[in-house]
């Protein structure tokens, strides 16, 4: 799953892509070096993030969904909103999955929206918003705790008629540094639910606050966690990266089928 934040403040490369033209050649260069999936981000979930109107998201999301439809009718694309009435209208415009950072917290219409649009959806963790998440995030376990929202969104979804449900623990979102790696560590406890899983770290604070670099220095460590994810049972990366993703997902299979 390669990115493409159409934001002005995403963490790692808000600004780069909010022409039509950038965003067409960022697409092409993702799906050039393998992504199958293209997740579109309109409002950034960084901490401490602004939080943009319901307007602002429709303008930026919806012209990138449609543009890259048009241009390239294959690839599976990914709308990255919590908003349900925004959801409805990225899937009307192209969209194939939604993907929640809320984990369906932040709309309560969003699971009675997604059965009603019949399309996959990524269910994240997060705890609190992008405003407060990382303002002392604390947990009795956070490995069981995550594995108790994921038991009750599930089943809400399911009850709802929804099946196609892939779960992401959400590292960084409301999480410290010792909460990721433990998350990270277990990732094969979440395969009970029978749904794929999906990962995201890439170039993120649990990699840059270890090596101490900054996000743009942090590919290695990022194809290095890509690495003991897909070991512990990751079945989507999504990526800066693609092409280095790629190469670890590569490596790994050969590995995983090699006796």
């Amino acid at each position: 799953m390669g990115i493409i934040n159409v934001t002005p403040d995403s963490f790692f490369d808000g600004g780069k892509y909010q022409s039509h033209s950038t965003i067409l050649k960022r697409a092409e260069t993702l799906i050039k070096d393998g992504a199958s999936i293209l997740d579109i981000g309109a409002m950034s979930t960084r901490p401490n993030a602004k939080v943009i109107g319901v307007r602002e998201e429709i303008k930026r999301l919806i012209p990138a969904i449609t543009a890259i439809r048009k241009e390239f009718s294959e690839v599976v694309i990914s709308a990255d909103t919590f908003r349900a009435t925004i959801a409805k209208q990225a899937v009307d415009n192209g969209a194939d999955i939604i993907n929640d950072i809320s984990g369906g917290t932040l709309d309560s219409n969003m699971f009675s929206m997604i059965a009603e649009l019949k399309v996959p959806y990524v269910l994240m963790h997060i705890k609190g918003t992008p405003q407060n998440m990382q303002v002392n995030p604390t947990y009795k376990n956070v490995v069981n705790d995550v594995l108790k929202f994921f038991t009750k969104q599930v089943h809400q979804l399911r009850m709802k008629g929804v099946n196609d449900i892939i779960i992401d623990p959400g590292f960084g979102f409301g999480k410290t540094l010792e909460h990721n790696y433990s998350l990270l560590n277990h990732l094969q406890d979440y395969k009970l639910f029978d749904c794929p899983i999906l990962v995201g770290i890439s170039r993120k604070s649990m990699i840059s606050q270890v090596l101490d670099v900054k996000s743009k220095d942090a590919l290695n460590g990022t194809t290095v966690l890509h690495t003991l994810a897909l070991q512990k049972g990751a079945n989507i990366l999504r990526v800066h990266d693609t092409k280095a993703a790629m190469e670890a997902i590569r490596i790994v299979s050969k590995f995983k089928n090699t006796a």
